[in-house]
Formats: C-alpha cells, structure tokens, sequence
C-alpha cells in the first residue's frame, strides 16, 4: 500500500469526489477509484467521504492506493542507456528510433518492454513508471517512476509545470532572435494523426532561442512550459521555422542552394525530426532535492551541424 497525496485545486470546487480523483489521480481507473472510495481508503482533510459528496476546493486529499500488476506487456531484452537510477527514480537517454509505450503499429520492441526486462516490478504501476513520452524519432531523456509515491510526485511536479525539459532543435530557416510561441494545439480536423494550432486546442507555450545560425538553418534550444504532443514540431512550423527532418510537419523537402557535398549528403540521409531532449531537471520524489541531468546530441545530429559548420566556411 502507498499513500498518494493531493491537493484539490478551487477551479474543481462544487464536483463530486469520485469526478475529482479521476482527474487527479488520472491513471487509475474510474471504477478503481470507486472502490477505494467505498473501502474508506481515500480522505479528504483526514474524513472518509462518499463518492457522491461535494468538494468546495483546496481540500487535501490521501488516497492508500494498492500495488497491483496493471501491465499486460512482454518484457525483452533490448538495451537501455541508463544515465540515473534509485529505489524510486529512473532516468533514461532514449535513442531516436525507438518507440515509447506499445500501440497499433508497435506491440513489441519499445521503451516499455526494455524497461519491464530491467525492472520487473514496473508492471504494478501506470504505464510501467512512464512519467512522460517523447515522440519516436526524437531521442533523449525520459524519467520513469518505480514506486506509486514516485509517479504520484512526478505527475503533480508536471501538472505544476514544475518539471524542467530543455531540448536543442534544428530547424529550417535562418532565424533573428529566440521567443514564445503562445498558442493552443488540438487533432488536426481531417487527420487524427496530426495536430496543430486551432482555437479550441489545448494551452501550449513553447519558449526557444538561438544557440548557432547557418546560411539557411539555425540551431535553437527549446524549452517546454506545456507538454502537449509534438508541441515543438507544430509550434516551430506554425512561426514558419519547421525542424529539419521533420516528414510530417516540414513540407516537402528541398535541398537548399550552395550546399558542399558533405551537407547535401548529410542532409539526404537524415530522415527524422532534428530533435534531442536534452535537459531534465526536478525535485526528487523522495528527498525533495533539485536534481538536473544533460545529454550531448546523438551522433547523427553532431554530424549534420558539423557539416552546417563547413559549409559555412566554402
């Protein structure tokens, strides 16, 4: 048993407690919930309530939640490069090709089964511990938890946009100056695939500035205040600097003029989104310490500013 605690925000005041911890407790089950309600092991400021009563906001809650296996997923062994690990905390440099959690498309081969090989007790949590995601083809750091109060802590410490994520990019065009990008993304209309910036999409802010400029490319570091899915991508193409690579969001490709020899055949060969999660940093769910890590780009992105430096120099 593990004891996840939380703190009603006012903006819930009036909802009943059940509809309260399905939104603060997400990943566990409606119907899990309901059962721990009934058995007396959820409290609001220290009193046992019924599913039905009222919350008027800033009440604190206790939820005993039990450790179950809640994961139906084949462990295998697939190497991991593991940059930190405790009883509570994992963290992960994810190479760019490997695919997070399994979905259509992708049951075996991912994240989720090298973790479930390292680590067998991760099946009792949510997700296997997977706090966050990143995209595919996007390498670099994950953090993962391996107890409930871990998960509990790590998920508020992002709800709370505690969590620090810094990424370095490459995108196309040569830009002026960093900024915010302060714009809601939801599901593109006609492809679920997709997203992009619409009105009544999802709060986004993305702030980026310039570490290098090229002739025709510009090296930038990201940083996420919102975590929505492929925010980065949509948001750079949205200002009109789409991330080199990029098959989804980048238009169609087109080698750009006065390039060496050495750029346009880096260039051919790179067929991902130029985009590497390259700093972590949050409060450990234990000791309550600041703890930060930072990874150098994968050597398929070294290699293509290497050649954007050379070219600059012809």
């Amino acid at each position: 048993m593990t004891r996840l605690m939380a703190e009603v925000p006012y903006e819930m005041a009036g909802m009943r407690l059940d509809q309260a911890l399905a939104e603060l407790f997400a990943d566990y089950s409606r119907s899990k919930l309901q059962i721990w309600i009934k058995a007396g092991r959820v409290q609001v400021n220290g009193v046992a309530l019924k599913a039905k009563d009222k919350l008027e906001g800033g009440e604190h809650i206790s939820l005993d939640a039990e450790a179950e296996v809640v994961i139906e997923c084949e462990a295998e062994e697939i190497p991991l490069d593991i940059v930190f690990e405790d009883e509570s905390l994992l963290i992960v440099n994810k190479p760019a090709g490997l695919v997070v959690h399994p979905a259509i498309g992708n049951w075996h081969g991912t994240l989720l089964n090298a973790l479930l090989n390292h680590d067998a007790s991760l099946e009792t949590l949510p997700r296997g511990g997977i706090v966050h995601r990143i995209d595919k083809e996007t390498s670099g750091l994950l953090m993962v938890a391996k107890t409930l109060q871990a998960h509990n802590s790590l998920t508020q410490q992002l709800q709370a946009r505690d969590i620090t994520r810094e990424y370095l990019a490459i995108s196309r065009g040569r830009m002026t100056a960093g900024g915010t990008v302060d714009e809601p993304i939801g599901r593109h209309p006609s492809d679920r695939l997709r997203y992009v910036v619409r009105e009544s999409g999802r709060e986004s802010v993305t702030h980026y500035r310039v570490v290098q400029r090229y002739t025709r490319h510009t090296l930038i570091r990201v940083k996420l205040e919102t975590g929505r899915t492929h925010q980065i991508r949509v948001h750079m193409a949205h200002i009109r600097f789409p991330l080199l690579g990029d098959q989804v969001y980048g238009g169609r490709f087109q080698m750009p003029a006065g390039c060496s020899e050495r750029l346009e055949k880096e260039l051919r060969s790179f067929k991902r989104q130029a985009l590497h999660a390259a700093k972590l940093g949050l409060q450990h769910p234990v000791t309550d310490e600041y703890l930060e890590w930072e990874v150098p780009m994968p050597e398929d992105m070294q290699r293509l500013l290497d050649a954007l430096a050379d070219n600059e120099q012809e």
